[in-house]
């Protein structure tokens, strides 16, 4: 008998589950169940095809697009973003590429989910059906900014498989391939990190199930293989900072970006932010509460209160989720896309209550069902309010009519997409407002910029001015004046063109 004996428990029975080795999934093998739940979570993103690109996508895509050897991170452009996110946005190549690889995403996340409830509970036919129709649900609602392709819904299949290959190795500690599992767990832990840096969720299992094994009494020799999700995460990892070096991006300044930029733009954003950031959060909370996320969490909680059947189901929910609360909260701008983040905890937590007791079977299936109708009812209502899903159109429209080939142009602050739909490049390296307020905040780059010999032939400011929290814009302001004139106002934008340029404006 194996070290981890003592894991091999009928379910329901003391304070273990039943550990149970299965084979991976043949395509014959999973439920039709999880096959519906993934098409309809693919449906759900079909009206999102056409929907002209938000400013992330854009500015992901025209980042993309010019990665080479340049001045700044990613060729001439910085963007706080790992570098497979940027060469995912390079392969994807355009708008419809890129929602078509959102849907495939979603699809092999929900295909994933349900093997992960698979492995939690080999002996049950209904779990798999179920954590695949929440993967499905929450990957719908628009509740949780559903639509746009960023890097929660880019890095999820990782995560989702990540936690598969774990799950796969924990269930087989001493088996032949139990190492192989772990090298996979790491290394796809490491391209979900590598699209989305605070997506660490597979390394949070890694260590649960861990702990799992040495409190099962597993030997130190079956501990150890838990290790090999280092070494894959060390290689993938190793791969992906070599590719991006030899594409201009420096690994130093890659880290800063990743990592360091993060704990400087969260104490800029509580020192400095606007009342909208608060209320970002309050209606994120709404969100997370009518979308059925918070009441799923609270109902994992109410399981504990009956101190009985105790789960690896339940340690694992509890650890994500409580990552996930972390890096969701942790951004500070509390945007909607982040709760995607909380999808595979919210994964594992409806594994483990349909595990527990009858009534929390009963409490799960319906909490699913009205998440479901919630995601429903939400995305008739986005699709009907908007038809055509045009943003900033006329300043779009304004800049692609009059703008001659070569112009180049500055988005203050933020809304790249705006540039890319009118073709223009822009000789400043930040498209993010963020970035500017973190990195740039005297506006002296931007200011430097506007006076040098590659100044923009466009400006495009929100109201009339430079102004906006977190900068101090008086030198900008004053170039932007000296050397620039508006032309019209549109969309709450003012457009400025470069004074002495030739040609009819």
């Amino acid at each position: 008998m194996s070290s981890l004996a003592p894991l091999h428990h009928s379910p329901g029975h003391g304070s273990q589950d039943r550990t149970r080795t299965s084979p991976w999934w043949s395509p014959r093998q999973v439920p039709w169940g999880v096959l519906v739940a993934a098409l309809a979570g693919a449906a759900a993103w079909a009206p999102y095809v056409t929907k002209p690109l938000s400013s992330d996508e854009g500015g992901f895509l025209m980042v993309a697009a010019q990665w080479s050897p340049g001045t700044s991170l990613y060729g001439d452009y910085w963007v706080d973003r790992p570098p497979l996110l940027i060469q995912l946005f390079d392969l994807a190549g355009g708008a419809v590429g890129l929602r078509l690889m959102g849907m495939l995403a979603v699809v092999v996340t929900v295909l994933l989910a349900g093997r992960v409830g698979h492995q939690l509970a080999p002996w049950s036919r209904s779990v798999p059906v179920w954590c695949a129709a929440t993967a499905a649900v929450f990957l719908s609602t628009p509740l949780f900014g559903i639509g746009e392709v960023d890097g929660e819904v880019l890095a999820l299949p990782f995560v989702m498989a990540g936690l598969a290959a774990a799950l796969q190795a924990y269930a087989d500690p001493v088996g032949r391939n139990s190492r192989t599992w772990w090298l996979l767990a790491g290394a796809s832990g490491a391209c979900a990190a590598l699209v989305k840096q605070n997506l660490l969720d597979v390394f949070v299992a890694v260590a649960v199930l861990t702990v799992l094994m040495v409190r099962a009494g597993a030997s130190r020799a079956v501990v150890r293989r838990a290790a090999y999700s280092v070494v894959g995460a060390g290689v993938v990892t190793a791969l992906a900072v070599g590719w991006a070096a030899a594409r201009g991006t420096d690994p130093v300044e890659l880290w800063d970006a990743m990592v360091t930029f993060r704990f400087q733009a969260a104490a800029v954003i509580h020192a400095s932010s606007t009342a909208t950031t608060p209320g970002r959060a309050i209606g994120m909370t709404l969100a997370a509460l009518l979308s059925g996320a918070i009441p799923i969490v609270l109902l994992l909680g109410s399981t504990f209160l009956l101190r009985r059947r105790f789960t690896r189901a339940h340690a694992l929910a509890v650890a994500l989720l409580a990552w996930e609360v972390v890096g969701v909260v942790g951004g500070g701008s509390y945007w909607l896309h982040y709760l995607i983040g909380a999808v595979p905890g919210l994964v594992v937590a409806v594994a483990a209550t349909l595990t527990h007791s009858r009534l929390h079977r009963f409490a799960t299936r319906a909490l699913v069902a009205l998440a479901a109708v919630s995601a429903v009812v939400s995305l008739g209502l986005v699709v009907h309010a908007h038809p055509t899903w045009r943003e900033d159109a006329a300043v779009e429209s304004y800049l692609r009519t009059h703008a001659h080939p070569g112009d180049t142009g500055v988005m203050a602050f933020g809304h790249p997409d705006v540039l890319r739909a009118a073709g223009l490049a822009s000789p400043y390296e930040e498209l993010w407002s963020l970035p500017v307020r973190v990195r740039d905040p005297q506006l002296a780059e931007l200011t430097r910029v506007l006076e040098g010999p590659a100044r923009p032939t466009w400006v495009v400011v929100s109201g009339s001015t430079l102004a906006t929290w977190g900068v101090d814009d008086r030198n900008a302001q004053a170039a932007l004046v000296r050397l620039y004139h508006p032309v019209t106002a549109l969309d709450g934008y003012t457009v400025y063109l470069l004074d002495g340029v030739p040609g009819q404006r």
